[in-house]
Formats: structure tokens, sequence, C-alpha cells
């Protein structure tokens, strides 16, 4: 049990049997009244988000999370195939529990995976990773001064909106949380 003075974006607590993840929390003293914590939950399993209010110093289970360095090693056709950099166990994860990670997993990355009871959740992913410009328009003389975008796939298979001055097999940097371009790498 942990209060929710303690409360993290990513502490996965136990709400009548359903595993939920801190997303965003705020503490808010009302004019009149006692200090409230203000919540965002997302459901470990379906993925929805929602609104939730707790008193101050009330006590919620939180549920143990154990979380792994996991090398990816390739998708099958249905599942990815991870490798505990531990010891050695190879773990298959369906479309559910890796979820949007599929469009930023790179062959022999190090991700980390939470585990519930030995049960996979989710993936958690580096805040940014590097990918290649697999296509895209070629970009015309003098844009590299304007400000505009064009869709670039990746080797992923992501589309994302990159500068018109990106070419076909530069490498750039994407944002894990929200699928935007970053910047270029090198060049």
């Amino acid at each position: 049990m942990i209060s929710t003075n303690d409360l993290k974006n990513g502490t996965v607590l136990d709400l009548d049997g359903q595993l939920w993840t801190v997303v965003w929390f705020q503490h808010h003293k009302p004019g009149k009244g006692n200090t409230v914590v203000r919540t965002k939950l997302k459901h470990v399993l379906s993925g929805k988000v929602v609104d939730r209010t707790f008193n101050s110093d009330t006590k919620i289970a939180d549920a143990q999370v154990d979380r792994r360095d996991m090398q990816y090693l390739y998708f099958d056709g249905s599942n990815w195939v991870f490798m505990d950099t531990q010891d050695y166990d190879q773990l298959t994860l369906d479309e559910n529990v890796v979820g949007d990670a599929k469009n930023y997993l790179l062959e022999e990355q190090i991700v980390t995976v939470a585990l519930h009871e030995g049960n996979p959740l989710y993936i958690d992913l580096p805040p940014s990773v590097e990918l290649e410009i697999t296509y895209t328009e070629p970009g015309l003389q003098g844009d590299r001064s304007t400000g505009g975008t064009k869709p670039a796939t990746v080797q992923t298979g992501l589309q994302i909106q990159v500068p018109l001055f990106i070419t076909t097999g530069e490498k750039v940097k994407v944002d894990t949380r929200t699928g935007e371009y970053l910047g270029r790498i090198g060049g």
C-alpha cells in the first residue's frame, strides 16, 4: 500500500483487481476542504485513460512490477521475440503488450519490459530513437530555408513529418512518445 502523496508517473496501481498506470498527477488544494490528488490513469491491458481524484493521504494498493532489460530479437509475423539480458530466456509478446512500441523497435535494441507476476504488461522505450528514412519525396533547391514539412517513412514502417530538406537514407531522431521528428543525425 502506498499513499496518494507518494504517487509518481509510471507507478502501477491495483484498483479493484485491475492494473492502472499513473500517467499524470497533481496535488490540488481547493479554497475550502482537504487537499486532493487528481490523476489520469491508464488501464494496463485496454489502454483506456480515466480521470480519478483521491483524497490526500489515501492508501492505495500498488502492484509489484518487475522491470527487466530485454533485447528485441525479431518479429515472426504475429509476435515480437525478446531475450532477457540477464538470464538469456526468450519472451514472446503479442500486439496487446507491444502496442505502439512496434513503430520504434529495431532488432538488437535494448528496451525495458514491465512484468507483473511473470506476465508482461508493457514496453518502456527510451524517450527517442534513431531511425533511417526509407522513403520520402525529394526536396527542391531552396527548401532548406523554409519551415515546411513532408511525409517520410522510416525503417519500421512508421510515417512521420520531416523538414523538406530531409532525403531518403538519412538517419533522424524520433520522439517515441509523440512520433515527432526531433532532428537529423550527422550530416
